[in-house]
């Protein structure tokens, strides 16, 4: 049985990186292949494509496949050529002039990202929600701290700017990452696709359409050993976990019962204590942004690869990649929970700031209402020109 969530908090959004749907994506880029092939040798191969099925295949015999070769591809290609001789279609160009690589990494590229953007679509909520406290506590007095600390006073907006600023930078993190289409060939070379095509140029005719069919990027170039994009994918999916998780340790801390400058909608159940509410979502995220770092760890040192295919630094990627996409959504759908149930309390923030034992003066009113007016605007104005934007495809 695979992992279905049991003690998994902090990826408990799985939909999209599952492996049913790692495999439906893997099952698009042969299908988009076909198609390609069909556009650049001029014959009409849809209906070929369509007679590819993700859902009929045997996932114990892939399963198998993956522990003999060490790559599920090998197994894949002569179950899809059964489907495809089945319908009818035995001479169809499945697989023809890619390798193994370029399957899987075309098909981490799509999961990445719909992961990721469906990770940005949250966290346009998120924005939306931030941008709507920062506006409407700018003037609510609270006192900030520094080194877990008292320190000045600021404000309730000013916070929540901060974090939407957070949020802001995570959404351009997302819309910076390409998702290159993979399609070199046994070496990186291309020379099986330019010598099955009618034209020299054939692999790159072929890398095109595959890229504008799957909606990815196309690259202009195999990068089989040159793993930068899988990297960006990495950076990306870290950054909104790091954001994320930045925004759920201060809601925690913030609204501990002792302090309560913010209130938290729900909560979950303790099996000890029954008047326990837990801030769910906040641990969520917290878990997710607490070991994404091991997994960038692990994507970075797999961009050591050598010879024209890496062994085992290759391999090593698979499991990272896709779980850094997966936390990356999953914070993302905590957080827009976690925000949209949020509120500040500016009558228990005054009363802090009140009796807080900062040093020195403590700026005038009218200095600190200026302040947190060109912090809020400025924060907000950022993430509205970022949210308006267009992903890569």
């Amino acid at each position: 049985m695979t992992d279905w969530g049991l003690i998994d908090p902090g990826a408990a959004d799985s939909a999209g990186t599952d492996d049913d749907a790692v495999l439906a994506a893997m099952v698009e880029v042969e299908r988009g292949l076909l198609r390609a092939w069909g556009s650049v040798l001029g014959e009409p191969l849809d209906a070929a494509a369509a007679a590819l099925d993700a859902a009929s295949l045997d996932r114990a015999a892939l399963q198998r496949g993956v522990a003999r070769d060490g790559v599920p591809v090998v197994a894949l290609v002569p179950a899809l050529q059964a489907q495809l001789s089945a319908a009818g279609f035995v001479t169809a160009p499945l697989h023809l002039g890619a390798t193994s690589q370029d399957i899987v990494d075309s098909t981490l590229m799509l999961v990445a990202r719909d992961a990721l953007h469906a990770a940005r679509r949250f966290l346009v909520e998120d924005g939306r929600r931030l941008s709507e406290l920062a506006q409407l506590e700018r003037h609510s007095p609270r006192i900030a701290r520094s080194l877990a600390r008292q320190a000045e006073a600021s404000t309730l907006g000013v916070l929540a700017a901060g974090w939407l600023d957070g949020v802001a930078s995570a959404v351009a993190a997302i819309d910076a990452v390409a998702f290159p289409v993979q399609f070199g060939g046994a070496v990186g070379t291309g020379t099986a696709a330019d010598a099955a095509a009618p034209r020299p140029d054939g692999s790159d005719a072929v890398r095109a359409e595959l890229a504008s069919l799957l909606g990815l990027a196309d690259p202009d170039r195999s990068w089989h050993t040159e793993r930068t994009p899988v990297l960006a994918v990495a950076s990306a999916a870290a950054a909104v976990v790091s954001v994320l998780g930045r925004i759920a340790g201060d809601a925690t801390f913030l609204s501990r019962e002792e302090i309560g400058e913010v209130r938290l909608a729900g909560g979950g159940g303790s099996s000890a204590m029954a008047h326990k509410r837990n801030p769910v979502d906040a641990v969520a995220i917290t878990a997710a942004a607490t070991e994404a770092p091991g997994l960038v760890q692990v994507i970075a040192a797999a961009a050591m690869a050598g010879d024209e295919r890496s062994a085992g630094r290759w391999h090593a990627e698979w499991a990272s990649q896709r779980r850094l996409v997966r936390l990356a959504r999953s914070a993302a759908s905590s957080s827009a929970r976690l925000l949209a149930g949020l509120e500040f309390d500016r009558e228990r923030a005054a009363e802090l700031l009140e009796h807080a034992g900062a040093a020195g003066e403590r700026p005038s009113r009218d200095v600190l209402v200026a302040a947190s007016d060109r912090i809020v605007d400025r924060a907000v104005a950022r993430f509205a020109r970022l949210a308006d934007q267009e992903p890569h495809a």
